[in-house]
């Protein structure tokens, strides 16, 4: 907590006293608020823009490349601060498994990369995403089911008893989560998704750290059922898979514990997010849900143009690996390169009128969202089949759906998503073959 109130502290002094960048992202809530206008701002300054500790970067191409050479690797949380910083990190480090800690996925680089990254795609193959498709639809009928008969057309929060309950199905039979355990993944997933964040109020620490210290004890328990009992769901596989493998290539305890923590952080709260802010665009613009319900086909384009203007994952990081020139600014070794995602897929070098909500935009899909190079997101099949039959569904079966209120957005700033967002729901169609 005390590098979080440290850097807190600091960053609302820098932001008040010459308005850095860097410093803006972590205090300033209008960057939360309006993240495409601080992007258009930073974009007027260069490719890439040197801040007081760091630099950032908007631009596409920048980013893109970022993403994918071998200059740079992945950062980890608290890396790449100043030493009395990372000091404090280190001794105040509670040691809980973290999403973007080693050895989670996010914060490593190979051999170890490759070596976790070949074994757990191994097991999360395009056969076994598109299987679970339809385990999406059957969730979505059911739970727009489940709302009818209780709803009727009273205002509902879309988030709380649709958006959350979809994903946390799907990722609970990825785990093997037994039924009577939803819920607690659904309440860890939320305490914890202001962990990627840096500069945590009090509130917002105690929050997270509740969070990663109950699912931490949960998981140890689960992971130990599974190997007792296993299933058929893809945890239980990769355990398997794990123990079967060469010694050399097998996942330690650990190891298999920060990939299904982050099979829960990654598949969970990014989709409730894509849910939710897709939900509030397209009631926004009922033109579009016009087109959409004429020319179905214009779903996946619909659901990439989502990610691109209002991407779940707002932000990436990169350390210099050494000295090297990009956009012809020099980086050292050692360097934090911000990579602002929210920004680059609104570049009008690459996107037309990019802040135009398009369902027809027939480049939506170059956002950089999923991330990219050997980072790029392993969730990306299922999120996006999640995006598609989750709003196409909604849309279905509530046409007449209405917002009925402001709402509330999460107080994140690497995840963007509402955390409250009022429906009418209105009349309910029949399911689509019932």
């Amino acid at each position: 907590m005390a590098l979080h109130g440290v850097i807190r502290g600091l960053s609302k002094f820098a932001m008040r006293r010459s308005g850095d960048p860097q410093a803006r992202l972590i205090a300033d809530p209008q960057v939360r608020a309006d993240p495409a206008a601080f992007a258009d701002e930073l974009r007027a300054q260069g490719p890439v823009v040197r801040c007081r500790a760091v630099l950032m970067t908007v631009d596409h191409g920048v980013a893109n490349e970022l993403l994918r050479s071998d200059d740079f690797r992945v950062s980890s949380l608290g890396a790449g601060l100043p030493t009395p910083l990372r000091w404090i990190n280190e001794k105040t480090n509670p040691g809980l498994l973290h999403p973007i800690e080693p050895p989670s996925l996010l914060s490593i680089e190979p051999p170890d990369h490759t070596r976790c990254r070949k074994l757990v795609s191994s097991v999360f193959t395009t056969r076994a995403v598109n299987a679970l498709r339809d385990r999406v639809q059957q969730t979505a009928d059911e739970l727009l089911d489940k709302l009818a008969d209780e709803s009727g057309d009273d205002v509902v929060d879309i988030v709380e008893r649709y958006c959350s309950q979809l994903p946390v199905a799907v990722i609970s039979d990825i785990l093997g989560v037994p039924e009577s355990d939803r819920q607690h993944i659904l309440r860890f997933g939320e305490l914890g998704a202001p962990s990627l964040d840096i500069g945590l109020s009090w509130q917002q620490y105690m929050q997270v750290h509740e969070g990663l210290v109950g699912f931490n004890t949960w998981l140890t328990g689960h992971l130990e059922r599974l190997r007792r009992d296993p299933g058929d769901d893809l945890m239980s596989q990769l355990i398997q898979a794990s123990q079967a493998s060469d010694e050399a290539a097998r996942l330690s305890e650990r190891e298999l514990q920060a990939t299904a923590g982050l099979v829960l952080a990654a598949g969970f709260e990014t989709t409730v997010n894509l849910l939710g802010n897709g939900i509030r665009m397209l009631l926004d613009t009922p033109e579009h849900l016009d087109t959409l319900a004429a020319r179905p086909e214009l779903w996946p384009t619909a659901v990439e143009e989502i990610l691109r203007l209002d991407s779940p994952v707002q932000m990436s990081a990169r350390f210099a690996r050494r000295d090297v020139e990009v956009a012809g600014t020099p980086i050292e070794r050692g360097e934090l390169v911000i990579i602002y995602l929210a920004g680059a897929n609104r570049d009008p070098q690459v996107f037309a009128d990019p802040h135009r909500f398009d369902v027809e935009r027939d480049n939506a899909g170059k956002h950089l969202s999923f991330s990219g190079g050997r980072h790029f997101c392993l969730g990306a099949a299922l999120a996006r089949a999640e995006g598609e039959v989750g709003l196409r569904t909604f849309f279905e079966r509530y046409p007449d759906a209405r917002l009925a209120g402001a709402g509330s957005r999460r107080d994140t700033r690497v995840l963007r998503g509402w955390s409250t967002l009022p429906i009418r729901l209105g009349a309910a169609r029949a399911a689509i073959g019932s």
